[in-house]
């Protein structure tokens, strides 16, 4: 595993090294010789998930399961720098050209050169970002929001996620990040990203609203960085009880009695983003031992009060993501802070361009 040398002590014989190392191995079971990642064994592929699966490999120090991936991405783009919405087997499913899918890459990309300081194959992989962040700016509206897709006869979508649009703040804000440490300078990225921030924090009336009860819409905003210090407070606390069952996790949607650990583990990097450190391990400790015992990785979901494990496949995005969790909270690798709100006003001067 690549621990940080000065944690390595913190954590020897640790529970939490077998869950992380369990995670890695699910993922890595899952992965095809071409490189891809499925969401499972059997299942269908997307690049945003695929990508949050490459990165729980990268905190376990995986790379050369990881480089494969990022190989196969590159090989998949397209050429207008889109990735379709699925795949199944290495071929196009839904060819659908999701916005937020392009750009996720530039995320995986950044934490990869933080950790290995790996210049030459962060060069040979950066292309990829590069054109995926074109295409997605390509459909940005006039207002800042991103618009959802294009159809696969070419028609745009307009619809807005706000889920969608927080995740391609965070591409942007990696993606100019990781350009100036290669050299490069993207002046047009910037100008995007300051209008996405924008919409994201005053222009919330053009998010397609019947997402509100995904708990994804609550906390991504508050994830990404885009909002100020006392507005992620105030969100935080609006919808905690909405979403937050006590002792057992993050609710995917708020009128069904089903937790998911993807978005537990995902408000555990929100909560953490803020410096609510504490609160963020408590949420975390929530779900540890909501794990196979065949293989001890989490589970995707669970019902309550009835506790029925649902659905039962092994998502690799849901072990990536909890590894990531950890490595946030536990400062596993030079990349722990990559969703710190702290770590981002510092690199992103941009913001306060006039």
């Amino acid at each position: 595993m690549n621990i940080k040398s000065q944690d390595k002590a913190a954590i020897t014989n640790s529970p939490l090294t077998t869950i992380i190392e369990d995670c890695a191995k699910s993922i890595i079971n899952a992965q095809k010789g071409t490189g891809e990642i499925p969401w499972a064994i059997g299942e269908k592929t997307d690049s945003w998930d695929m990508v949050e699966a490459i990165m729980g490999l990268n905190i376990c120090g995986y790379f050369q399961e990881s480089k494969k991936g990022f190989e196969w991405l590159k090989k998949t783009q397209n050429s207008d720098g889109s990735f379709y919405a699925s795949y199944m087997n290495g071929s196009p499913e839904d060819m659908t050209k999701d916005t937020n899918m392009s750009s996720y890459i530039a995320v995986g990309l950044l934490q990869y050169l933080i950790i290995t300081k790996d210049l030459d194959f962060t060069r040979y992989i950066w292309p990829t970002v590069e054109k995926g962040l074109n295409f997605v700016i390509s459909l940005q509206a006039e207002g800042g929001e991103i618009y959802w897709a294009k159809s696969p006869k070419g028609n745009i979508d307009k619809m807005c996620l706000l889920t969608g649009s927080s995740s391609i703040y965070t591409s942007l804000k990696c993606g100019i990040y990781l350009g100036e440490k290669l050299g490069f300078d993207y002046p047009h990225w910037k100008t995007a990203a300051i209008k996405l921030e924008n919409a994201l924090r005053k222009r919330r009336h053009v998010f397609d609203v019947t997402k509100s009860r995904y708990s994804m819409d609550w906390f991504y905003p508050i994830l990404c960085g885009a909002l100020t210090k006392n507005e992620c407070e105030k969100r935080l606390e609006k919808y905690w009880k909405k979403f937050i069952v006590e002792g057992m996790g993050v609710r995917c949607v708020s009128e069904n009695p089903w937790i998911t650990m993807a978005e537990t583990c995902e408000l555990v990097l929100a909560l953490n983003s803020m410096g609510k450190k504490r609160k963020a391990e408590i949420v975390f400790n929530w779900i540890l031992d909501r794990r196979f015992e065949d293989d001890g990785s989490f589970w995707c979901g669970f019902t309550f009060p009835d506790m029925v494990i649902w659905p039962e496949e092994k998502y690799t995005w849901t072990n990536g993501v909890a590894i990531m969790a950890a490595d946030a909270l536990y400062d596993l690798t030079p990349a722990s802070n990559l969703f710190s709100h702290a770590f981002w006003e510092q690199k992103s001067t941009w913001r306060y361009l006039n």
